[in-house]
């Protein structure tokens, strides 16, 4: 055993893409009438790194300008820092094979462990879950501003790290063990 005594928690990353460009879904209208669609042709894209803990339905998740190494070295560190993750505290991070989660350049702070998913297979990943929860109140509204977006997508995931019997509902798979499935330290 590499770290014995320590705690192992379970968790799941992903990142989804939240544009300018609106999300457009099929919406009620009176027959005859044909319903108003907002839009803006416009490319400005941002990031959200979502982490859940599947079996608590913990959330943490930062807003950010990109995916790539740089950012995904310091979404790791701030996610260390809320989980509170060190020596005697751990975290499995199952997470999918993108580019910027596989760099040689990544930075990988005390605590994280990274587990990678087999290569397109997001329904194995619970982190996935997350978004449709998200894409509810951005759905067919536009947008003037990213950092308008951004604080729809945040107000969204504060209301649903409150919300953890949702998100485990949601994320927790019947085969998602957690610490109980065979890892180092794990319960």
């Amino acid at each position: 055993m590499a770290h014995p005594g320590a705690e192992v928690q379970v968790w799941a990353q992903d990142e989804a893409r939240y544009g300018l460009i609106p999300t457009v879904r099929r919406t009620w209208a009176c027959i005859g009438k044909r319903p108003p669609a907002n839009g803006r042709r416009r490319y400005q894209w941002g990031y959200m790194y979502g982490f859940v803990e599947p079996e608590t339905g913990r959330l943490f998740n930062l807003f950010a300008d990109a995916a790539n190494t740089y950012v995904m070295s310091a979404a790791l560190q701030e996610f260390a820092e809320f989980a509170g993750l060190g020596p005697q505290r751990h975290a499995v991070l199952v997470l999918d094979n993108a580019g910027w989660h596989r760099s040689h350049d990544l930075e990988i702070p005390e605590g994280i462990h990274l587990c990678f998913l087999p290569a397109y297979s997001p329904e194995l990943q619970p982190a996935e879950r997350i978004w449709p929860l998200i894409n509810e109140v951005v759905a067919n509204r536009a947008y003037r501003s990213l950092e308008e977006l951004e604080v729809v997508v945040g107000n969204r995931m504060e209301q649903l790290e409150g919300q953890s019997a949702v998100i485990k509902a949601h994320c927790h798979y019947h085969w998602w063990s957690g610490g109980r499935c065979g890892l180092p330290g794990g319960n």
